[in-house]
Protein backbone atom coordinates (compact mmCIF):
# COMPACT_ATOMS: atom_id res chain seq x y z
CA UNK A 1 0.00 0.00 0.00
CA UNK A 2 3.15 1.93 0.09
CA UNK A 3 2.49 3.13 -3.33
CA UNK A 4 -0.49 3.48 -3.61
CA UNK A 5 -0.10 7.34 -2.21
CA UNK A 6 1.65 8.29 -5.43
CA UNK A 7 -0.78 7.17 -7.58
CA UNK A 8 -3.46 10.32 -6.44
CA UNK A 9 -0.82 13.27 -7.72
CA UNK A 10 0.56 11.68 -10.76
CA UNK A 11 -2.89 10.80 -11.77
CA UNK A 12 -4.37 14.35 -10.99
CA UNK A 13 -0.85 15.18 -12.93
CA UNK A 14 -1.87 13.15 -15.63
CA UNK A 15 -5.07 14.79 -16.16
CA UNK A 16 -4.00 18.27 -15.37
CA UNK A 17 -6.34 20.91 -17.41
CA UNK A 18 -9.21 18.10 -17.14
CA UNK A 19 -11.06 19.11 -13.59
CA UNK A 20 -13.89 16.78 -15.03
CA UNK A 21 -11.50 13.50 -15.50
CA UNK A 22 -10.12 14.23 -12.02
CA UNK A 23 -13.04 14.39 -10.04
CA UNK A 24 -14.51 11.63 -12.04
CA UNK A 25 -11.63 8.94 -10.63
CA UNK A 26 -11.59 10.49 -6.92
CA UNK A 27 -15.32 9.72 -7.04
CA UNK A 28 -15.25 6.14 -8.17
CA UNK A 29 -11.95 6.46 -5.94
CA UNK A 30 -14.11 7.03 -2.47
CA UNK A 31 -17.10 4.60 -3.83
CA UNK A 32 -14.32 1.91 -4.13
CA UNK A 33 -12.71 2.44 -0.39
CA UNK A 34 -16.35 2.68 0.76
CA UNK A 35 -17.73 0.14 -0.40
CA UNK A 36 -14.51 -2.19 0.44
CA UNK A 37 -15.05 -0.68 4.30
CA UNK A 38 -18.38 -1.92 4.59
CA UNK A 39 -17.73 -5.29 3.02
CA UNK A 40 -14.84 -6.19 5.28
CA UNK A 41 -12.54 -6.17 1.81
CA UNK A 42 -8.75 -5.58 2.75
CA UNK A 43 -5.20 -6.08 1.95
CA UNK A 44 -3.91 -6.98 -1.51
CA UNK A 45 -7.59 -6.86 -3.10
CA UNK A 46 -8.52 -4.11 -1.50
CA UNK A 47 -4.90 -2.50 -2.50
CA UNK A 48 -6.28 -3.76 -6.00
CA UNK A 49 -9.44 -1.92 -6.14
CA UNK A 50 -8.13 1.35 -4.76
CA UNK A 51 -5.58 1.25 -7.67
CA UNK A 52 -8.11 0.60 -10.49
CA UNK A 53 -10.54 2.68 -9.30
CA UNK A 54 -8.01 5.85 -9.93
CA UNK A 55 -6.32 4.63 -13.20
CA UNK A 56 -10.02 2.67 -14.58
CA UNK A 57 -10.27 5.85 -16.87
CA UNK A 58 -6.62 6.66 -18.15
CA UNK A 59 -6.96 6.04 -21.92
CA UNK A 60 -9.37 8.38 -22.21
CA UNK A 61 -6.92 11.20 -22.49
CA UNK A 62 -4.93 9.32 -25.14
CA UNK A 63 -7.93 7.83 -26.94
CA UNK A 64 -9.59 11.73 -27.50
CA UNK A 65 -5.87 12.50 -28.94
CA UNK A 66 -4.93 9.38 -30.83
CA UNK A 67 -8.63 8.71 -32.35
CA UNK A 68 -10.82 11.81 -31.64
CA UNK A 69 -12.96 9.57 -29.60
CA UNK A 70 -13.52 8.30 -26.46
CA UNK A 71 -15.90 5.75 -26.29
CA UNK A 72 -15.64 2.13 -24.63
CA UNK A 73 -13.47 0.38 -27.51
CA UNK A 74 -10.74 2.69 -27.60
CA UNK A 75 -10.26 3.38 -23.52
CA UNK A 76 -10.05 -0.44 -22.97
CA UNK A 77 -7.35 -1.07 -25.87
CA UNK A 78 -5.29 1.95 -24.66
CA UNK A 79 -5.82 2.49 -20.87
CA UNK A 80 -4.72 -0.38 -19.58
CA UNK A 81 -1.26 0.27 -21.35
CA UNK A 82 -0.52 3.35 -19.49
CA UNK A 83 -1.93 1.87 -16.56
CA UNK A 84 0.85 -0.54 -16.85
CA UNK A 85 3.38 2.34 -17.55
CA UNK A 86 2.42 3.89 -14.57
CA UNK A 87 2.06 1.49 -12.08
CA UNK A 88 5.33 0.00 -13.54
CA UNK A 89 7.41 2.77 -12.80
CA UNK A 90 5.87 3.51 -8.90
CA UNK A 91 7.05 0.10 -8.53
CA UNK A 92 4.45 -2.89 -8.64
CA UNK A 93 4.95 -6.10 -9.38
CA UNK A 94 4.00 -7.73 -12.28
CA UNK A 95 1.17 -10.03 -10.60
CA UNK A 96 -0.43 -6.39 -9.37
CA UNK A 97 -0.16 -4.53 -13.23
CA UNK A 98 -1.32 -7.64 -14.66
CA UNK A 99 -4.94 -7.69 -12.35
CA UNK A 100 -5.21 -4.15 -12.83
CA UNK A 101 -4.72 -4.33 -16.60
CA UNK A 102 -7.57 -6.74 -16.52
CA UNK A 103 -9.79 -4.83 -14.72
CA UNK A 104 -8.83 -1.75 -16.91
CA UNK A 105 -9.24 -3.52 -19.72
CA UNK A 106 -12.87 -4.75 -18.73
CA UNK A 107 -14.45 -2.34 -16.26
CA UNK A 108 -17.21 -1.53 -18.98
CA UNK A 109 -18.08 -5.50 -19.59
CA UNK A 110 -20.70 -6.48 -17.19
CA UNK A 111 -20.74 -10.00 -18.15
CA UNK A 112 -17.90 -12.58 -16.97
CA UNK A 113 -17.71 -10.55 -13.56
CA UNK A 114 -14.99 -13.04 -12.19
CA UNK A 115 -13.86 -11.64 -8.90
CA UNK A 116 -14.79 -9.39 -5.67
CA UNK A 117 -12.17 -6.69 -7.04
CA UNK A 118 -13.90 -6.39 -10.63
CA UNK A 119 -17.12 -6.15 -8.47
CA UNK A 120 -16.07 -3.15 -6.63
CA UNK A 121 -14.98 -1.88 -9.40
CA UNK A 122 -17.86 -2.24 -11.82
CA UNK A 123 -20.29 -0.80 -9.03
CA UNK A 124 -18.18 1.95 -7.71
CA UNK A 125 -18.03 3.02 -11.04
CA UNK A 126 -21.12 2.96 -11.56
CA UNK A 127 -22.25 5.00 -8.81
CA UNK A 128 -20.51 7.95 -10.65
CA UNK A 129 -21.76 7.01 -14.15
CA UNK A 130 -25.49 6.88 -13.46
CA UNK A 131 -25.34 10.27 -11.74
CA UNK A 132 -23.10 11.66 -14.38
CA UNK A 133 -25.30 10.25 -17.06
CA UNK A 134 -28.11 11.33 -15.72
CA UNK A 135 -29.50 7.80 -15.75
CA UNK A 136 -33.21 7.19 -15.34
CA UNK A 137 -34.44 5.13 -12.11
CA UNK A 138 -35.84 2.35 -14.36
CA UNK A 139 -32.56 1.61 -15.64
CA UNK A 140 -30.57 2.13 -12.49
CA UNK A 141 -33.30 -0.19 -10.70
CA UNK A 142 -32.43 -2.62 -13.55
CA UNK A 143 -28.43 -2.40 -13.45
CA UNK A 144 -28.68 -2.77 -8.61
CA UNK A 145 -30.32 -5.86 -9.96
CA UNK A 146 -28.43 -7.54 -11.91
CA UNK A 147 -25.40 -6.51 -11.49
CA UNK A 148 -24.63 -5.06 -8.39
CA UNK A 149 -23.94 -8.08 -5.72
CA UNK A 150 -21.99 -5.99 -2.56
CA UNK A 151 -24.57 -4.92 0.16
CA UNK A 152 -22.76 -1.96 0.14
CA UNK A 153 -23.33 -1.14 -3.50
CA UNK A 154 -26.71 -2.22 -3.62
CA UNK A 155 -27.75 -0.33 -0.70
CA UNK A 156 -25.41 3.00 -1.85
CA UNK A 157 -27.11 2.85 -5.29
CA UNK A 158 -30.88 2.80 -3.68
CA UNK A 159 -29.97 4.88 -1.35
CA UNK A 160 -28.19 7.55 -3.87
CA UNK A 161 -31.35 7.60 -6.31
CA UNK A 162 -34.41 6.92 -3.53
CA UNK A 163 -35.41 3.96 -5.60
CA UNK A 164 -38.44 2.11 -4.28
CA UNK A 165 -38.93 -1.79 -4.54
Amino acid sequence: MDNLKNIVPLMIQFHSGDPKSIHHFMKVYSFAKAICEEEGITGDVEEIIEIASLVLDIGIKISDDKYNQTGVSCQELEGPQLSDMLLLNIGYDREVISRVHYLVAHHHTYDDIDDVDYQVLVEAAFLVNAFDDKLDKESIKIVRDTVFKTKAGKKYLTDMFNIKD
